[in-house]
C-alpha cells in the first residue's frame, strides 16, 4: 500500500500524543491533519475529506462518540480508528456499535501497530460502503421496537461485523499448505474466533478459540484476544525469533491467561494454538480445555490428537503441556473445531462416543475440507444454530 495516497486526520487534546502520531504517520509516508479538540476536527474533516480518522474518545467539550456520530452522518463510509485508554472500555464497545472500524488502547507503544490497523482500516472501506444498505435497513427496523430490543441488535450487529471483518483470508495458500476456516453464527453473539498467519516464510501459527458465555461480552473478548496475540508477535517477538516452538506458545498462553484474569469479567476462553513447521513437517500444539480434540487426516484415517489442560482466565498459575509430533507425508489435514460442531452430530440421545465416530468418519470422508464438512452438516439448511461453530483446517497436498 502506497501511504502517500493517503490522507489522515488525527484527533486528540493531549499534546504530546497528538505529535507522536503526526510525526510516526508523516515519517510513514501519509498526509496527515490534527485538530486538538473534536470541534475543530470535524470542521477540518469537512475541510479536507481524509480517507482515515484517528481520534480520541475521551476530550474535552465534544467527546469522540459524539465526533464519531457527526462522521457517520456526514460520510459514513470514512473509516474511524478510536484510541481508549484501557479503564474505559464501555465507551469503546458504544463507538464499534456507531461505526468504529478499530480500536486501540493507549499507550501505543508500538506505532507499527497503529499504521497496520490504518492499513487493515482503509482496506476494510469498501466492505463498509457494500454495508451501507444493510445498516440503514437494520437501524429502520430497530427503531420500531423497543429500546432495550434495538440495542441488543446493534450490540449483535456490531460484534458480527466486527468479528467477521477481521478473520482472516481463507484459503490462504503457503507453498504446500493450505489454511481454511468457516466460522458460522448462531442468532445470538458467542465467542468463536480462528486466526493464523504465516511467519518467516516457514511457520505457520494458528489458533482456534471459544469463549464462554452469549452476547457482546464473548464477542468483545474475541476482538481482544485477535488484538492482544497481534500485539504480542509484534512487541515480544513471540512465534517469530523464537528459541523453542513450545517456550513461545506456553509464553502466549501465560500472558493472555494473565490479561484475561485482570479484565475481571465473567467470561474465560478454551483454545487449540499451536506452530506448525512446515521446513520439518512438524507440529507443535497446545490444547487448554478444549473439545472436541484436534483430528489429524493422514491420507486414509482420521484419528484425534492427544491433548488437555485448563482453560484460559480461571487459574491465575495454570500449566499447560506442549504436544509435539511429526506429521505424515502429504497429503494430510489437521482439523479443529469448536464444540458448537457436538450440537449438529446427532440428536439429544446421541453419546459423546458414537459423536466422536461421526466426527472421525466426516472428516475422513470430506478430507478435512471446512467447506465440506460445512455441506456434509448441511448447515446453510438449518435455520436456527445452536451455538457458533468454527472449523479451522490446515492441510497439505490431497
Amino acid at each position: 500500500m502506497d501511504n502517500s495516497l493517503y490522507k489522515i486526520l488525527v484527533i486528540d487534546d493531549e499534546v504530546g500524543v497528538r505529535q507522536s502520531l503526526v510525526t510516526y504517520l508523516e515519517d510513514s509516508g501519509f498526509f496527515v491533519y490534527d485538530a486538538p479538540d473534536a470541534i475543530i476536527g470535524l470542521e477540518l474533516f469537512k475541510e479536507s475529506l481524509p480517507d482515515l480518522v484517528i481520534t480520541d474518545l475521551s476530550m474535552p467539550k465534544v467527546d469522540g462518540l459524539t465526533l464519531l456520530k457527526q462522521i457517520q452522518e456526514s460520510i459514513p463510509s470514512t473509516p474511524v480508528i478510536v484510541i481508549s485508554g484501557a479503564g474505559v472500555m464501555g465507551d469503546v464497545v458504544q463507538a464499534l456499535r456507531l461505526g468504529a472500524t478499530d480500536y486501540l488502547i493507549k499507550p501505543i507503544v508500538d506505532m507499527e501497530v497503529l499504521v497496520l490497523a490504518i492499513h487493515r482500516s482503509l482496506e476494510r472501506t469498501q466492505l463498509m460502503v457494500d454495508n451501507q444498505r444493510y445498516r440503514v435497513e437494520l437501524e429502520t427496523a430497530n427503531a420500531q421496537q423497543k429500546r432495550h430490543i434495538a440495542v441488543l441488535e446493534q450490540d449483535q450487529k456490531a460484534g458480527h461485523f466486527v468479528q467477521q471483518s477481521m478473520l482472516p483470508m481463507s484459503p490462504f495458500y503457503a507453498g504446500a499448505y493450505t489454511c481454511e476456516h468457516e466460522v458460522i453464527p448462531s442468532l445470538y453473539l458467542s465467542g468463536d474466533c480462528v486466526d493464523y498467519a504465516f511467519i518467516r516464510q516457514r511457520y505457520y501459527a494458528f489458533y482456534l478459540a471459544d469463549v464462554s458465555g452469549h452476547g457482546s461480552a464473548p464477542a468483545f473478548v474475541t476482538i481482544w484476544l485477535k488484538h492482544l496475540v497481534t500485539q504480542l508477535i509484534r512487541l515480544k517477538q513471540a512465534l517469530v525469533e523464537f528459541e523453542s516452538a513450545s517456550d513461545a506458545l506456553i509464553e502466549l498462553l501465560e500472558v493472555i491467561n494473565s490479561e484475561l484474569i485482570e479484565m475481571g469479567i465473567n467470561n474465560h476462553l478454551t483454545i487449540i494454538i499451536g506452530i506448525l513447521d512446515t521446513e520439518k513437517n512438524e507440529l507443535f500444539y497446545v490444547v487448554a480445555g478444549h473439545l472436541p480434540l484436534p483430528v489429524l487426516w493422514d491420507g486414509e484415517q482420521a484419528h484425534f490428537l492427544s491433548g488437555a489442560g485448563k482453560p484460559i482466565g480461571l487459574f491465575e498459575k495454570a500449566e499447560w503441556a506442549v504436544q509435539h509430533l511429526s506429521l505424515p507425508s502429504s497429503p494430510f489435514s489437521l482439523v479443529m473445531f469448536s464444540d458448537g460442531i457436538l450440537e449438529l452430530l446427532g440428536s439429544e440421545t446421541t453419546s459423546m462416543q458414537q459423536k466422536e465416530q461421526i466426527m472421525l468418519a466426516m472428516v475422513k470422508e470430506t478430507k478435512g475440507s471446512p467447506s465440506g464438512i460445512k455441506e456434509y452438516l448441511s448447515i446453510d439448511n438449518i435455520h436456527m444454530l445452536p451455538d457458533d461453530v468454527a472449523i479451522l483446517s490446515i492441510k497439505a497436498g490431497g
